[in-house]
């Protein structure tokens, strides 16, 4: 582990060698290798859902792991769009002139290294690998077992780029001891590592913040709500609703619970129940639901899970600070959303919760670095420090401070 970090380190010099239009070509030459090697790309990725479904992988991590077509397809459309992207590093963020005549320019660099840590979604190893050689960064890749095949396809791929461009496939590469020890490894070498981008489940989180002396972005759990408020319109609130949990219940920007104001209560819960059948979703509910509509209990446990699943809490509250209340003890600080027409509510709402995306009359579906503009994403940061949200090409990047003098002394 400590040569193969040992020699990403190094890579990481070459990089900085490299203009921005000579990684915007070799980013377009990665989208067309990935398109010309889709059957090779296919064939791993059955073999990692032959694997799932031998192992019961749940619905919604199968659906996280299956390539087909247009799914590698829009893998290499992402590379593109990095590439399209504004060169992030070399811009001189801020610049001014002392008291003392030196000229100081804040100026974005690279981080260096980076270790990314994460579960189940092939298109994870090219979206990184790709913002990560856009932002000059080495990335250094652990996907998760279920999807050792794919992610190994699509490496080679890249990696082959590299070589044909005479640099070092260290740019770009998968640990060689992907087991917990070599996690264990990884996180601690921070020698060599700059920064470790965690991001899958709960227990992955906690034990990455436990136990990285490399400084850590968590892509944490999204326990995220969407509130129904009195004055929300009425068809938009279904709609919203049924998107935030159905489109795709296995994302970490899908809903998890659906808050209810109680002034409306008896006359949406049944609409709603009835929208949410259609789509087979489980439903669970608090008492004052239950009192409404025969669903299943919740509980404290059921507003603490991240289902990732078809299933869904709905909570009956009383009006925006019955909301606010609720999120405050179980949200994750991802997405919330209100639906309402009233500006107060909504300007309340906005103010008083503590997310990394709060939305007005919008799906919490929308956090997501393609429908933010950024591009790909690393995954979306539910840290306060350095990156929140959406963590796209700006969040891999720092500063330093460049002076210019003309002999001063102090």
């Amino acid at each position: 582990m400590e040569q193969f970090l040992q020699e990403a380190k190094s890579a990481s010099r070459v990089l900085n060698t490299l203009s921005g239009r000579e990684k915007n070509r070799i980013l377009k030459e990665m989208a067309v290798a990935l398109r010309a090697n889709t059957k090779d790309l296919l064939v791993a990725n059955a073999l990692d859902m032959a694997d799932g479904k031998k192992n019961d992988l749940t619905s919604a991590l199968m659906d996280r792991l299956f390539l087909d077509e247009d799914r590698i397809d829009s893998m290499a459309v992402a590379i593109e769009e990095i590439s399209a992207l504004k060169e992030p590093v070399g811009r001189v963020l801020e610049g001014w002139v002392t008291e003392d005549d030196l000229k100081i320019e804040k100026v974005s660099i690279p981080i260096g290294v980076i270790g990314i840590i994460y579960e189940s979604r092939p298109n994870v190893t090219s979206d990184t690998a790709a913002l990560c050689f856009k932002s000059s960064n080495v990335c250094v890749l652990k996907g998760g077992k279920e999807a050792e095949n794919s992610n190994k396809a699509i490496a080679k791929v890249l990696q082959a780029v590299l070589k044909a461009n005479n640099l070092p496939e260290a740019l770009i590469s998968l640990i060689p001891d992907s087991s917990r020890a070599g996690v264990d490894k990884l996180i601690k070498m921070d020698k060599y590592v700059d920064l470790i981008i965690p991001r899958g489940g709960a227990g992955l989180i906690k034990h990455v913040c436990a136990n990285a002396t490399v400084s850590v972005v968590k892509h944490d759990k999204g326990q995220c709500h969407t509130y129904i408020d009195k004055d929300a319109n009425r068809e938009n609130a279904v709609k919203i609703a049924i998107n935030a949990k159905v489109q795709r219940p296995g994302v970490c920007n899908a809903m998890e619970t659906l808050l209810v104001d109680s002034a409306i209560a008896k006359e949406m819960l049944p609409v709603l129940k009835v929208a949410f059948d259609a789509e087979n979703t489980e439903l669970k509910g608090c008492d004052k639901t239950q009192a409404i509509i025969d669903i299943k209990h919740a509980g404290n446990e059921d507003f603490h899970t991240e289902y990732l699943a078809n299933i869904l809490n709905i909570r009956v509250v009383d009006g925006v600070e019955g909301a606010i209340e609720h999120i405050v003890e179980f949200g994750s600080g991802h997405s919330e959303s209100i639906i309402t027409e009233s500006i107060s509510s909504a300007e309340e709402f906005l103010n008083a919760i503590d997310a990394a995306a709060v939305y007005v009359n919008a799906s919490t579906r929308f956090t997501d670095g393609g429908a933010f503009g950024f591009g790909a994403e690393v995954g979306i940061s539910t840290n306060k420090l350095h990156a929140r949200g959406p963590m796209g090409i700006e969040g891999l990047t720092t500063y330093k401070f460049k002076i210019y003098g003309k002999g001063q002394t102090r």
